[in-house]
């Protein structure tokens, strides 16, 4: 069967040879990634501690270990504990993430569960815990035709092994409009009594949940679900997502 899939990738890169998702260059065999070539995956910016333990931004310089609120953070009130991220988004990581939720990408979930799988203090991070993937409401869904951050949260418990698994325990009551172009303030109106648990569910106190998007920017979308399992009696709550910005 590995041969017969080598094969039948081979003839599919002669075909359809393999563009880079940054610059649309040709993917060469050197590229440890499908779709991003091996001059631009050197842009991926892998999140490094020292970071913060909220929301997983990188600090740069020297961190003074007793402020670690990040300036991100400031105003965010989080209803989780901590947060981590693979990589900030920029270069390689945002093609790849607006490859994924805008232009039905799904081969580039390979090469992010690679990004996954060199962000080690993510797997380290997730290992053995229930990823909970941000839900969207049906109706984009439906025109989607799949929830990216559901995506996401199977190849990164398929990266991370040591029993991860997923569960959707969310969804989404209110169909807002996207939030991309608002502040937090405008961004956490707008999510307000947005999300809910899905009917049947229920949460064991016992367990390590990680809720899963695919970019935190004002946490505003991850702190109106982290609300929702906190009610619920979800104690054990954190957060990661595949970028930050």
């Amino acid at each position: 069967m590995n041969a017969l899939a080598q094969l039948t990738r081979g003839l599919g890169d002669v075909v359809f040879p393999p563009l880079c998702v940054q610059c649309r260059g040709l993917v060469g065999d050197d590229s440890e990634f499908r779709h991003v070539c091996e001059r631009c995956a050197p842009q991926l910016d892998f999140v490094q501690a020292p970071h913060c333990t909220t929301c997983g931004h990188p600090f740069y310089g020297e961190v003074d270990e007793a402020g670690r609120m990040c300036p991100h953070c400031v105003g965010l009130e989080p209803a989780f504990r901590e947060g981590c991220t693979a990589v900030l988004f920029k270069g390689p990581a945002r093609a790849l993430v607006i490859e994924l939720k805008y232009h039905r990408g799904l081969h580039v979930l390979a090469d992010m569960e690679a990004v996954f799988r060199r962000a080690t203090a993510v797997l380290d991070f997730v290992r053995g815990a229930t990823l909970v993937p941000v839900p969207l409401h049906p109706r984009k869904q439906r025109e989607r035709g799949y929830n990216q951050s559901a995506l996401l949260a199977k190849h990164l418990a398929r990266a991370a092994g040591g029993g991860t698994v997923v569960e959707g325990l969310l969804r989404r009551t209110v169909d807002t409009q996207t939030q991309t172009a608002f502040d937090r303030k405008t961004r956490q109106a707008n999510l307000k009594n947005a999300f809910a648990l899905v009917r049947g569910a229920s949460l064991n106190p016992d367990l390590h949940y990680i809720l899963v998007d695919d970019v935190f920017t004002t946490g505003s979308t991850l702190n109106g679900c982290a609300r929702v399992l906190r009610r619920a009696g979800c104690l054990n709550l954190d957060v990661v997502t595949f970028g930050h910005g």
